[in-house]
């Protein structure tokens, strides 16, 4: 017997050596190192862990932490729960499961690359942002002319809530001229055509709105010049007594015609005409940072979780689910009764893995977030490296949150061998 433990620790010591030197040493520094100052001269016991509790930037990363922890790993299991189930029943479930697992092969580095230009404020370029405006523009279109405004002496004076109205009232067979400056000539809408001069028209109020601004210089103030635009798709309202009598909209030439209900009456461009553009979602500001940065998360890692309970529900015996289909239940029934407890088993084996993956998540939050919104999405795996490395380094202070994220890890782990030990007993 003596003989035999001799060769099994023969056999066991470099793996023993390789835990010690790689494992046990370094927490058992970062231990002892926590209890010393940023120098590591003077001892201060728990003064590194007090500051943990009351430094506001770490208590952020600790909250977000806990959001990680309870969201991530439910996320990317539901999400591959629903995939695994799906792709049982579809003809081409290899292929997009192939599709679903590939982000699997990207770095952390690489993806938070992707969604930093996903989530780029700029529709041009961020993708998700081109999708929201889009939608938004389907049923809200944004004028083209949020620049826009009266130049000097202009018949037009700014009025309430942004709208711009005549000085004065406008008669019948008298034409208009609104004149606006500001408007970008690349801004300006397709078909735009050269401004026309709005004709007389008896009983009507007719005018023209243009950009009064003739490129090279030359051009008259308040006069509609040769080779000016008209401002096509403006919006232009008769008011009389605060109530709208009569509107038109500007034809290509910026000109249009009002019935004779707009005689005597003030003019509007009302503020429609030149409201901002929509820009879409800020995903990576200080509000929508860490939902933005744990959705690049989900998209990795849901292809795991897919791929480890599709392999459980490949031992579900179909008898069971054929059984209770005979007997009545439907889908859904036979999804939450009867599926679900009998991969409750994987079930928890990819949620404890992703909750002790996500304790460690850095990458995504370092390269997605920028500099600006980084205290709000930090997390602890970044405010470690963070306080341990750079010019303002406190390696007392780091092997505390080191400690501490360990301790945070530690009961999961005990969790995950305690089950493990449960499936081996069976």
């Amino acid at each position: 017997m003596s003989r035999r433990r001799l060769v099994a620790a023969a056999f066991l010591l470099p793996a023993l050596v390789l835990l010690g030197a790689l494992v046990v040493q370094p927490i058992g520094y970062s231990l002892y190192r926590s209890l010393f100052d940023r120098s590591g001269d003077a001892f201060v016991g728990a003064g590194n862990y007090r500051r943990i509790l009351s430094d506001p930037v770490i208590r952020t990363a600790l909250r977000n932490t806990a959001v990680w922890v309870v969201f991530a790993p439910a996320a990317a299991t539901a999400l591959g729960l629903v995939f695994a189930v799906l792709t049982e029943r579809v003809r081409w479930g290899t292929a997009f499961k192939l599709l679903v697992f590939m982000p699997m092969a990207i770095s952390m580095l690489a993806a938070g690359i992707i969604f930093r230009l996903v989530y780029d404020h700029d529709p041009q370029r961020g993708v998700a942002n081109a999708v929201w405006v889009g939608v938004h523009d389907t049923f809200a279109e944004s004028s083209a002319f949020p620049g826009a405004r009266p130049g000097r002496d202009s018949p037009l004076e700014p009025a309430a809530g942004g709208a711009l109205v005549t000085r004065g009232t406008v008669r019948a067979g008298e034409p208009v001229l609104l004149p606006l400056v500001g408007v970008a000539p690349e801004a300006l809408p397709e078909g735009t055509r050269e401004a026309g001069r709005a004709a007389v028209v008896p009983g009507k109020v007719t005018g023209t709105v243009w950009q009064d601004f003739t490129r090279g210089g030359g051009g008259r103030p308040n006069v509609v010049d040769p080779a000016e635009s008209g401002l096509a798709g403006m919006r232009v309202e008769a008011v009389k007594d605060g109530r709208v009598v009569a509107s038109a909209t500007t034809g290509p030439d910026g000109t249009f015609t009002l019935p004779a209900a707009a005689d005597r009456s003030l003019l509007r461009l009302p503020e429609s005409n030149f409201r901002a553009a929509y820009a879409g979602v800020e995903w990576l500001g200080p509000v929508l940072v860490t939902p933005a940065v744990i959705g690049a998360y989900v998209w990795m890692w849901a292809g795991f979780a897919m791929v480890l309970i599709g392999a459980g529900l490949a031992a579900v015996p179909r008898e069971l689910l054929e059984a209770a289909r005979v007997d009545g239940a439907g889908e859904w029934q036979v999804f939450r009764r009867i599926t679900v407890p009998l991969l409750a088993p994987v079930l928890v084996v990819v949620l404890v893995t992703l909750v002790i993956n996500v304790m460690k998540v850095f990458d995504l939050v370092f390269v997605i977030a920028p500099g600006a919104v980084q205290d709000d999405a930090n997390v602890l795996a970044l405010q470690l490296y963070r306080t341990s490395f750079g010019t303002d380094a406190d390696p007392g202070l780091g092997s505390a949150i080191a400690v501490l994220l360990l301790v945070l890890v530690v009961p999961v782990m005990l969790l995950n061998i305690r089950r493990m030990r449960k499936e081996a007993s069976r």
